[in-house]
């Protein structure tokens, strides 16, 4: 419950802040996030290589996304078809393991999800992204909905609100409040530029300040119902709620089955998870494809096309990554040289890492930075208050964002390399 406390904190006074920057940025440029950079009062050529590092980050991070969107792609047609509920609770890590290391698996369910984003991405801002997402975002609204009322039900929905929502000071380390932080930053994909690219598409009289405070809020509300919909379910059957990324394909799968009408829940849960990935895949390669019509001046169609068929390639390392060959333990064996005997990476982790660890932070910091130091103090404020009511609270924004954010983002890095 005090994780939750700190959370909120992190998202009000860090992840606010930078989420108006970069809709403040994108909606004053007009462009993608180079050309942000690259175009916006005080910009310049050099500081577009903040810009760089967001495209490429959200490159790199969509080819591995794709992949565990796969599984659950995967899961859900097991659970549609029948064949996750004839898996015995002991087998189910087995059947993960097996899925895992299941190239040909693997390489299917990528290729699917990444047709169906590009599908998506196709479409354009308004008859694509906007339109899919007015039919995913209710859709997953309502499956949650539906999954919240049967956990209701469940004897271990009270030990879950206990869990989520006690606070139990005791449990709360000082590397927890930086997890915390971290999560605050990650969990609205601030840094690769998504917030600059739909923020060059708003129109000039929208209230920023308001549509930064709505989206975090949602954003939370969603995470936390998602809590509602998982916990519960891990209580009431005595199962591990620390599992990691297990939770999600071993713990819950064995949960939902021993449910009345288990297939049922089990492919809603899947087809729910599946929509959320299909979500944010949409505004990842929406940054990608958006910089190359900026830049290049390609067609959306050839972007699009072009774009997503070599982030496809690019995921097909991570793909064949849980096996014992080159891109897994092979990979594992080269790169723990750098993190340690024993502690290798394959090559879906190692570029995780990289990601979430160098490329997320370091485009956020640049990003505080150049929109609170470096462009001009008037064009600022101008953009700030374009269409807004919350002209009142600039000052506060400007000081987060010159100092508390830095701060914070510092203190991200520090402890993903282990330093803090």
């Amino acid at each position: 419950g005090l994780f939750v406390v700190v959370y909120l904190v992190c998202i009000v006074l860090v992840a606010v802040p930078i989420m108006i920057a970069e809709i403040l940025l994108g909606r004053e440029t007009r462009k993608a996030p180079v050309g942000a950079f690259r175009d916006a009062p005080g910009g310049s050529r050099g500081w577009s290589g903040i810009g760089w590092m967001g495209v490429i980050a959200g490159a790199i991070i969509l080819s591995y996304y794709s992949v565990v969107a796969g599984w659950t792609l995967h899961y859900a047609w097991l659970g549609a078809s029948g064949a996750l509920r004839e898996v015995a609770p002991g087998a189910m890590a087995s059947l993960f393991e097996q899925v895992h290391a299941d190239a040909s698996v693997n390489l299917f369910w990528h290729a699917v999800f990444m047709g169906i984003v590009t599908v998506a991405v196709l479409g354009g801002v308004r008859k694509g992204v906007e339109r899919w997402n007015r039919l995913l975002m209710p859709t997953l609204l309502l499956l949650m909905c539906v999954l919240i009322a049967r956990a209701t039900a469940l004897d271990g929905f009270g030990q879950a609100l206990e869990f989520v929502f006690g606070l139990h000071a005791r449990d709360l380390s000082a590397r927890g409040v930086l997890e915390a932080l971290g999560h605050a930053f990650f969990t609205l994909s601030l840094g690769m530029g998504a917030m600059i690219t739909y923020g060059s598409y708003v129109s000039r009289d929208e209230d920023i300040v308001s549509s930064a405070v709505v989206i975090s809020g949602l954003d939370t509300v969603i995470s936390l119902m998602a809590c509602l919909v998982v916990f519960p379910v891990i209580f009431s059957f005595a199962l591990a709620p620390g599992a990691g990324p297990g939770l999600m394909f071993v713990s819950l799968p064995i949960a939902l089955a021993r449910l009345p009408g288990g297939a049922l829940w089990a492919v809603t849960f899947f087809v729910l998870l599946a929509i959320a990935a299909l979500a944010s895949a949409i505004s990842v390669l929406e940054v990608v494809v958006a910089h190359a019509i900026d830049e290049i001046g390609w067609s959306r169609r050839r972007a699009t096309v072009m774009l997503a068929g070599a982030i496809a390639l690019l995921g097909v390392p991570s793909a064949l990554a849980g096996g014992s060959g080159m891109f897994g333990a092979g990979f594992a064996d080269l790169t723990a040289a750098i993190f340690g005997e024993g502690q290798g990476k394959s090559w879906f982790d190692f570029w995780d890492w990289i990601s979430a660890n160098l490329l997320l932070p370091a485009g956020g910091f640049g990003l505080a930075i150049f929109v609170a130091w470096r462009m001009g103090g008037a064009a600022r404020e101008r953009a700030f208050g374009q269409g807004s009511r919350y002209m009142r609270w600039y000052w506060l924004w400007l000081w987060l964002l010159r100092w508390l954010v830095p701060l914070a983002i510092a203190a991200i890095f520090l402890n993903a390399i282990g330093l803090a």
